[in-house]
Order: structure tokens, then sequence, then C-alpha cells
């Protein structure tokens, strides 16, 4: 059987437009499958250089394909779980920076590189104060970037055109921000100058991103059936959900230049992305947290089980649409469509999705995921969140330990653990809500200060508790 390469398969050749940092599973089945539908829809001719941030990679593995791959994106699409593949050809060549230096710089040189994207894990963008701009390479992503720009900055003499645009998709906080921030560091440290740090300020674009989607990774376990399916082998199949969100923040001009709204993907430009931030971590995030508990205690144990439960499934929906959308500030049809496409994706049967596995520090992920929600509405509602009370109540029930007889393996802070293992010996319902409630260590405020939310917390607790987990989410959806 043939291998994947260039011999092998017809594929195009693309100007190499792009260079990207890092050549790991998310990349590819997010990043250059975007680019890949550009080239296909509206002729973008972008081609992709890929460089290894770590001297450990798949560089070698990737030339070998001729920077071929297969892309298997699985789930819920226009209402139909489908399963669709295709070979993503926007990858010229890779380079590792540790074996072939002077091919990384000579990437600064090139007319037509407008784009550098990344995905360096989340300690990727951190400043390393022993690089230096003589070292091949630097050790750290935005020391080898910084030099890459010196180098094109030098080459072109500053010229303003040959600035590039940033798209970092680290999982941080203002990724771009950072990124830029540390790039000026080495500047000040490596004494690069000012005419260079006003180019990286006047003629660079630093974009801040949200990504979401979810990727599996390497099938290794169906690879046999994948194989035969293809016809030829490949060792970089990838596989990925079909949701996929990319916000962008950024000036107009980005949206103009990569074209991903003209081919339909699901590309935000914004000039402010906290609104899709809050978005995802109160619906996503938070309709993950909502349900854990509730579910698990019920006697389920996977995402997709839950929706499939008529009682489970309708809680979690009248969650999302009932207590947590009309707490944000996007328009209701926006978010409407995106807690649609979140149950879609909590219902993908190409994924298997562990309610335990979620459940790692469940008191923290309330904090920051599912009180804000309760925060939020109680002040433009004046009334209780009903069902984000209801799980937090199955939250506290939940850290008994106990699934109908079964200990249940809690993970969570040692302090978290003692302080409920200490309260669930009293055996008092009310004095365990009222301890809990007004732990500011959990909440970072006394929650047992909020008018009635206490009575209603204790209230469900003690159906939960008397009467076990179904009987009370049964009686509390009636």
């Amino acid at each position: 059987m043939n291998a994947l390469n260039r011999n092998t398969v017809k594929a195009k050749t693309y100007t190499e437009r792009i260079i990207q940092f890092g050549e790991g599973n998310f990349l590819r089945a997010f990043a250059n499958w975007m680019v890949h539908e550009m080239n296909k829809q509206v002729g973008f001719d972008g081609g992709v250089v890929v460089i290894q941030p770590i001297n450990q990679g798949l560089v070698k593995m990737l030339n070998e394909q001729d920077g071929l791959y297969t892309l298997y994106l699985n789930g819920i699409k226009d209402g139909t779980a489908i399963s669709e593949h295709d070979i993503i050809d926007c990858i010229q060549r890779g380079i590792n920076p540790y074996e072939n230096h002077a091919d990384y710089l000579a990437n600064a040189e090139n007319p037509n590189l407008r784009f550098a994207i990344s995905n360096t894990t989340e300690a990727g963008i951190a400043y390393n104060e022993n690089d230096r701009l003589d070292d091949k390479p630097q050790t750290s992503f935005p020391g080898k970037l910084t030099a890459l720009l010196y180098k094109r900055f030098q080459a072109f003499g500053g010229a303003s055109d040959k600035g590039l645009i940033v798209i970092p998709c680290e999982l941080i906080d203002r990724n771009g921000d950072n990124l830029k921030r540390i790039i000026l560091q080495y500047a000040s440290d490596w004494q690069l100058g000012e005419d260079f740090i006003e180019w990286i300020n006047e003629d660079n674009i630093f974009c801040n991103t949200l990504v979401d989607r979810i990727v599996p990774g390497y099938p290794k376990d169906k690879m046999d059936a994948i194989t035969s399916e293809l016809g030829y082998k490949d060792n970089l199949v990838v596989e990925g959900e079909q949701f996929h969100l990319w916000v962008i923040e950024g000036p107009e001009s980005v949206k103009e230049e990569f074209p991903a709204e003209a081919c339909g993907l699901n590309v935000v430009f914004t000039d402010n992305m906290e609104p899709y931030r809050t978005r995802k971590v109160r619906i996503l995030n938070g309709a993950h947290t909502t349900l854990v508990p509730v579910g698990y205690l019920y006697g389920i144990d996977r995402v997709r089980e839950s929706l499939e439960d008529a009682v489970v499934g309708k809680f979690l929906k009248e969650a999302l649409f009932q207590n947590i959308c009309p707490t944000l500030d996007l328009p209701d049809e926006e978010l409407n469509q995106f807690s649609s496409d979140v149950l879609d994706r909590f219902r993908n049967p190409y994924l298997e999705h562990e309610l335990m596995s979620i459940s790692l520090n469940s008191i923290s992920k309330y904090k920051t995921r599912v009180l804000p929600s309760v925060l939020g509405f109680i002040k433009r509602k004046n009334e209780l969140p009903s069902y984000l009370l209801f799980s937090l109540a199955a939250l506290m029930a939940f850290y008994k330990g106990d699934r109908n007889g079964a200990p249940i393996a809690l993970k969570d802070d040692a302090s978290v653990l003692a302080f409920f293992e200490k309260q669930w010996k009293t055996k008092d319902v009310p004095s365990l809500v009222k301890a809990t409630l007004s732990n500011t260590d959990f909440w970072g405020t006394d929650l047992t200060k909020i008018n009635g939310l206490e009575k209603e917390v204790a209230k469900h607790l003690e159906t939960i508790v008397n009467n076990g987990m179904q009987t009370a989410l049964k009686t509390f959806m009636d």
C-alpha cells in the first residue's frame, strides 16, 4: 500500500504566505483546515511553512508526507451525525530550527510572508531571560519570533508593508497582547533599536484570539480500519469534531486579508472578544459544570447519555436557555445558536466524554463558570435561577462521595475534600448548606447574604438526600 505524499496523490502547491509555529494535532485540525478551505473556495493561495517549536516533534514525519495528512471531522452537522474526511494540502514544508536554523531565518526574507500562526501550548508564550539574539535557535517561541522579525526588519529596511499579522492560538487570556509584550521585552534586552520597536508597534498586527474545537487527535485504535478505508498509509491522520469557532480580535483589515467569512467558516472578527470569551465560559463550560453532579448522581456516566435522557437532557436545556443565556450581552439569536451548537456537541456520537473527567476541581469550576451566571441572573431578573441552584445543591450532594452506595472518586484540593468530609459527618443539611455558602474561600463572597438563596439550596439538597437524585430531579422538573 502506498504512503501518502505528493507522488501518490494529486495536491496543489501554494505560495508560502504563512509561517506556523507548531505542528500538532490542534493546528492541523483547526487553522490548517481553515486555510485549506480558503484555498479551495476563494483562491486564498495560502501555503504554510511549519516550524517545529521544540527539539522533538513531527516535522520529519510531516516532510516525509510532503506536508499532506488526512483530517476526519466527526459530529453533528446540520442536525445529522456525520463523519467526513479530506486530505489537507496547505502545508508546503516543515523546518526544525534546531537542525536547520539558517532555513528557519531565511523565511524572514520571503516577500510574500504575511501571517504568523502559533500554538505552542499554554506555556509557550513565555519570557526566557537566557534567550539571546545569536542563539540558534532561541529556547522560547517569542524569542524565535523576535529573531525572525528582526531579520525581516533588516532584510526589507523596515518597510511598512512587510510586517506580519500574528494570530496566536495558545489558550491564555489576551494571547496576542502577551506575545507582543514579550517581543518588545526582547527588543529592549537585545538592544535592537528604537526603529525596530516602532516597526513592531506600527507595522505588525498582534491579534488576540479565542479558539474552540475538540480535537481527539491521532485515532490509534482505529487506524487499521481507517487505512483500509483510505487505501493509503497516513501516519498523521487527525480527528476533530465538526464544530469550530475562531474569534479574532483585531483591526478590520485582518478580516479583509484573511477571507474566512467568505467561506462560511465560523470565524468572528471583532474589536472586542470579551463577550465571546464570556459566552464560551458561561455556556459551554458552564453547561458542563452544571450537568456533572446532576447527571452523575442520576446514574449517568457520559455527557452524550445525559443529553439522550429525557429528564436530565431537559434539565440541562432549561438551565442553558432560562438561567444562563439571559445573563449575557450578545444578541439572542447568537446566544441561542451557540447554545444549540453546544448541545449538538454534547450529543456527538463519535466522542465519549466522561462526566467524572469533567468533575475535577468542581468547586472552583462552579465559581468561575456558573456563579457569574447565578449572580448575573439575580441582578437582572431580581429572582433566583432555580436550575443553577438545583445544580449547586447537587454539587454539595456529589461531595458526599457516594452514588447509590458506591464511592465517588472525588478529585479536588485537599482543603475542599476535608471541608466536605467534616460537614457531611454532621448529617445536618441546613448547617452544611450554611457552612458551604458562607465559605468565602470557595466563592469569594458570602452567598448566604443573598435573599432566599440559602433556603432554596437547602430545600433542594434535603430532597436529594432524602429521596435520591432521580426522584428529586423529576420532582423539580415537574
